[in-house]
């Protein structure tokens, strides 16, 4: 964890306890403050050296703000925070993992019953307890109490968006150890799964004790949990890491064996068996002429070194890491019909923004210079409209959206790339969109998304995304379900169905890149690419740093078995101006 994420984690803290104190105005201030400091390019600590003017550079840091974080750096602790924590002795971040459990309830349960934890909470619901307090109720109390199991589950997991930047770091590091002669993750990370239990690591070195030196004395490594002669694990930002170093012409088996999924290797290793071979971690062997195959390495070898010499040795191509689900995958390799998956370059502009104009952090041309740097052809201003589910008046009504035409127009004539403006409507909870018809009509894009109202029953909000869909003007339905991974669930939606009514009105189904969302989720990708529904991987960004999501939004798509052409943002502008008229 960076120097930039603690601090942002710590001013979260301090604005979910004030909010639980139902204290007004300040918490929004401190998570805004949060939000960018988090994503500010400097280094917090080299601010708060050269004191607090330097913080209050920060967009949203004012100067209650930013002594706090001096005081921080300079004594370790925020003495007002620690004041609150002390009024407050709450595991705050375990309560509120529960869908329907904010700050504030958190306050209220602990007043009225004393609730610290997740386990008395669980507990308290189950006695009946919380349903006496005032303002609570039995519904209110059955919503908490099954909302738990999903909390518990979602707090053993790590996001991909946390885990990936801290692969990347030691991957890079890695490979710049002289001893080191290949290294990448594995496991659920290389599949690039929404969420993973750890980050997997494996090199290839024929100096084992050299790499795990090294790897213990990585910088970002804050304890070392155990430490052999191939093996050692650490923990870095509260991610577990995992180490293993295997000889070089092995590194091809272990990267295929470890990467997984258990289910596609069970299934690679039966169609072994039918050839007299076997295959493990440490190669692939024909052992026709073996007796007793139970030494891992019994037999003649004939692949390891790499990847592809695993599956040539069943007359298959390489599979994609994303793939490896066993879902169809062995059997398209076989078949010679595995898809030309999605790449990074195939994405040619964002049809999903934000800008101050809205919730977003930057000005329009912010973040149209920030996608030209990117080298994209194209980028759409979607601010946020008035509804359902905007809270905090962020969102633009009809006479705030065309004025913000002329700004957009202005930025468009002096841009490098082409500038298009649409808006972000809310889609309410019957399916009608937040914005006039008339005023719809005008713009160039219409992403149209849910934001309230996310327990619906399957076929309720089935009939509410559809009926979204067949609206004359709507373009995208952006993160279809609403989720955010770990945090809610968001709608529950039948994929095939809404797959073939965005193939019959021309409407395009989003994969939010945002790493909280991921939203469609690869079971929604590849609905809609086998029903040949448009897909549109956007970032939802709210400010040019976290236009680079977009890898995020790929790889959830390869997921999906998506090629470029099943994706509209790999058009040039003609063919998205094409599909949007």
């Amino acid at each position: 964890m960076s120097r930039n994420d603690e601090v942002a984690t710590l001013l979260e803290e301090f604005a979910d306890l004030l909010d639980a104190q139902r204290v007004e105005y300040k918490p929004r201030s401190y998570r805004r403050a949060a939000e960018n400091i988090r994503e500010y390019p400097k280094p917090i600590e080299q601010l708060a050296a050269e004191g607090q003017d330097e913080v209050e550079e920060i967009s949203g840091v004012g100067d209650a703000i930013s002594s706090k974080v001096v005081e921080y750096f300079e004594t370790g602790t925020i003495g007002e925070l620690e004041d609150l924590r002390e009024e407050l002795p709450v595991d705050m971040a375990g309560l509120t993992s529960v869908e329907g459990v904010g700050p504030k309830t958190v306050g209220d349960l602990y007043e009225a019953l004393g609730i610290t934890t997740l386990d008395e909470l669980e507990a308290a619901a189950e006695a009946g307890e919380i349903q006496e307090i005032k303002g609570y109720g039995a519904k209110t109390e059955e919503n908490i109490l099954e909302n738990i199991p999903f909390a518990r589950q979602s707090r053993e997991r790590e996001l991909l968006g946390d885990a990936r930047p801290l692969a990347d770091g030691v991957l890079d590091y890695l490979r710049d150890v002289d001893a080191v002669d290949r290294a990448d993750v594995a496991g659920s990370i290389r599949r690039w799964k929404e969420t993973i239990g750890d980050v997997d690591v494996l090199v290839a070195s024929e100096s084992g004790e050299a790499v795990v030196d090294a790897f213990t004395e990585w910088p970002e490594a804050d304890t070392t949990i155990e430490a052999g002669t191939s093996k050692a694990s650490v923990r870095a930002g509260g991610i577990r890491v995992d180490l293993r170093v295997v000889v070089p012409d092995e590194f091809g088996s272990a990267l295929q064996y470890f990467t997984g999924s258990k289910d596609h290797n069970v299934h690679l290793r039966n169609l072994a068996i039918d050839r007299d071979l076997k295959m493990n971690e440490y190669g692939i062997f024909d052992v026709s002429d073996v007796e007793d195959a139970s030494d891992q390495r019994a037999g003649t070898r004939v692949g390891g070194k790499t990847e592809e010499e695993m599956y040539a040795a069943l007359d298959l191509p390489l599979v994609s890491p994303e793939l490896r689900e066993d879902t169809g995958e062995i059997e398209a390799a076989r078949d010679g019909d595995l898809p030309d998956l999605l790449a990074l370059d195939d994405i040619r502009g964002d049809l999903h923004t934000h800008t101050d104009w809205s919730d977003g952090n930057n000005t329009i041309a912010e973040m149209v210079a920030g996608a030209a740097e990117r080298g994209y052809d194209y980028h759409v201003v979607t601010d946020h409209a008035t509804g359902p589910g905007m809270v905090g008046g962020v969102g633009l009504d009809d006479e705030t959206l065309r004025e913000q035409m002329d700004a957009v127009s202005e930025v468009a004539a002096d841009a490098d790339i082409a500038v298009l403006h649409g808006v972000e409507a809310n889609i309410d909870d019957e399916g009608g969109v937040s914005v006039a018809d008339d005023l719809l009509a005008e713009l160039d894009l219409v992403v149209a998304s849910p934001h309230s109202a996310l327990g619906q029953d399957r076929e309720t909000a089935t009939d509410r995304i559809v009926r979204a869909i067949e609206h004359p003007s709507v373009d995208i339905i952006g993160h279809p379900t609403g989720r955010l991974i770990n945090s809610r669930p968001g709608l529950e939606l039948d994929y095939e169905r809404v797959a073939e009514a965005a193939v019959e009105h021309g409407t395009a189904l989003e994969v939010n890149a945002n790493p909280h969302r991921l939203d469609l989720n690869d079971a929604g990708v590849r609905a809609a690419v086998e029903a040949g529904a448009t897909i549109a991987v956007n970032t939802d960004a709210h400010r040019p740093e976290t236009l680079d999501f977009t890898r995020y939004g790929v790889h959830t798509a390869r997921r999906g078995w998506a090629e470029a052409a099943d994706v509209l943002n790999t058009r040039d502008v003609d063919g998205l101006r094409e599909f949007l008229h």
